[in-house]
């Protein structure tokens, strides 16, 4: 791993969940190794970050979106208004 990617997972590591960090690493070693490259860089553990959310990012991500899933209440509130109109 370089020094780069060390210092990138360390700082990561910090925000985030020791398990998630951990799988983190494991993703980046499989996506280095799909490059057919021996060392994980910094591109390798950038791509699994933005690939895999954390529990944090995730509820972040949930609350954003809310609005455009399915079962959404906020979409239902519309809904009913809509009829009554």
């Amino acid at each position: 791993m370089s020094e780069e990617a060390k210092h990138l997972l360390t700082k990561i590591g910090v925000s985030i969940p020791l398990r998630y960090a951990i799988h983190l690493i494991t993703a980046s070693v499989l996506a280095c190794q799909k490059r057919k490259r021996n060392i994980v860089e910094i591109e390798d553990i950038t791509r699994v970050y933005h690939l895999f959310l954390d529990v944090k990012r995730s509820t972040q991500y949930l609350m954003e979106y809310q609005s455009q899933y399915i079962f959404s209440e906020e979409g239902e509130k519309d809904d009913t208004n809509a009829m009554q109109s």
